[in-house]
């Protein structure tokens, strides 16, 4: 199979984990996202996986809760593993190889992140599950995707959420929202578009890391994003 994209980062909602349900992890979309990964790496397409941890844990609303910043964000970073745990033990239910690693060591939970190994993991056809962010306080995990994205010398940061692509306001408020296909950094800094935060989207625009935010909670969308199927808002670095 021909595909734009040969190796790709997937940044998964933690929110999205949940489902239907209202806290933690819904078995039912866990196991919908572990048929859309197996099925796109079946196809030769090498992966990398950075999971939120929102469905447990967010740093940012135990700081305002009282947690001190750092304590609060080091408990979202271990609601991360326990994401790329669940999201492991579901791909290897269904015959896919998959390896948890952390930014902060922990084994034998994880194998301590590193790009050689995160790089030979998904050139063996396994999935690379990197976990605990980047690792540091007051950085999120769409930092983190991003930075991984870039060290691993992947071709695109695919982006999965809820909604299909990235509009102009929010479409479940304004029923009337434009979509966009595409948009350079240029013009989400000139809109002010809430893609990822900045510190994420300065690294990919800097390191020309084009953005793919897309609706994973659709199956069968997961495959036809890296087949380049126009589905999403592709984000990009205009040529100078």
């Amino acid at each position: 199979m021909i595909t734009p994209y040969k190796r790709v980062l997937l940044k998964l909602s933690g929110e999205s984990l949940m489902g239907d349900e209202c806290y933690g992890l819904d078995s039912s979309r866990l196991r919908e996202y572990a048929y859309q990964i197996k099925d796109i790496v079946e196809t030769g397409i090498r992966l990398g996986i950075v999971i939120g941890g929102g469905n447990i844990f967010r740093g940012l609303a135990g700081a305002a809760d009282g947690f001190d910043r750092v304590k609060g964000d080091q408990m979202g970073m271990l609601a991360t593993v326990i994401n790329s745990l669940a999201l492991q033990s579901e791909l290897e239910k269904h015959g896919v190889t998959a390896r948890v690693y952390t930014a902060i060591r922990m084994e034998p939970i994880g194998e301590m992140y590193s790009k050689q190994k995160a790089v030979e993991a998904v050139k063996q056809s396994e999935v690379a599950i990197i976990a605990a962010g980047t690792g540091n306080p007051f950085f999120t995990t769409d930092t983190a995707s991003a930075l991984r994205a870039i060290e691993m010398g992947c071709d695109v940061l695919l982006k999965g959420t809820r909604v299909d692509g990235i509009y102009d306001s929010d479409p479940e408020k304004n029923p009337d929202a434009k979509k966009f296909t595409k948009l350079t950094y240029d013009e989400v800094y000139e809109r002010g578009l809430k893609i990822m935060d900045l510190t994420a989207t300065t690294l990919c625009k800097e390191n020309n890391m084009p953005i793919v935010v897309f609706d994973m909670d659709t199956p069968g969308n997961l495959r036809k994003v890296v087949t380049g199927q126009n589905i999403g808002t592709l984000v990009y670095e205009k040529k100078k």
